[in-house]
């Protein structure tokens, strides 16, 4: 199933998880954010869209989101869904942070596999959410299949150009450090006990 499986889509894994969540916020008395996944099957018994599950967990959790915006453009082309009626139709000022990443092709369906360039469907679907609400952070992800490092800075450059157009007020922090990573010379180094990532460093 490469990574993660479904709940069923039911009222009482609602209350399931939610339960859950709120444990956790009261025990670390921090913000609790719950990430949309990428699932390859439909569990059976539910009783309503993922969509709604998403906005039931996060209404009864009373917690924020972490949304995968790649994650919602995976499902979509695998399960046959519009997702910007995905993205309508739940909480989204929820959203804290967005993550952003490339997939695979495996025959008929597509893979989160964070080891590909990102798409411009899942760039327009960030777009689409900047729009909409204020964000704390974007993040881009991956963890395989590193291609050369100019290759990265070049998404992150286009991430930056979305959140410029959108919300420039998320840069203002971040300049210092963004113009000291373009200023620098990065070698890349093999890192020690993971085979699949590497060191980036000035």
């Amino acid at each position: 199933m490469h990574d993660l499986l479904p709940m069923p889509f039911s009222h009482e894994a609602v209350a399931h998880v939610a339960k859950r969540a709120r444990a956790v916020q009261e025990q670390v008395g921090r913000p609790f954010l719950l990430e949309n996944i990428s699932f390859y099957m439909q569990m059976p018994g539910h009783e309503m869209t993922e969509a709604q599950f998403l906005g039931e967990v996060l209404e009864q959790a009373d917690c924020g989101l972490l949304l995968d915006v790649n994650n919602i453009y995976v499902n979509s082309v695998n399960h046959g869904f519009d997702p910007y009626e995905f993205l309508n139709q739940i909480p989204l000022e929820r959203t804290v942070q967005i993550h952003v990443a490339g997939h695979s092709h495996v025959d008929d369906v597509i893979i989160d596999t964070h080891g590909a360039s990102v798409v411009q469907p899942v760039f327009a679907l960030l777009k689409y959410v900047l729009e909409r609400t204020d964000v704390k952070a974007v993040m881009l992800e991956r963890d395989q299949n590193f291609p050369a490092f100019k290759e990265i800075l070049a998404e992150l450059a286009e991430i930056r150009a979305i959140v410029e157009a959108t919300q420039p007020g998320m840069l203002k922090s971040r300049i210092p450090a963004i113009q000291a990573a373009q200023g620098s010379k990065w070698t890349e180094e093999k890192s020690k006990g993971r085979e699949h990532a590497t060191v980036l460093s000035a």
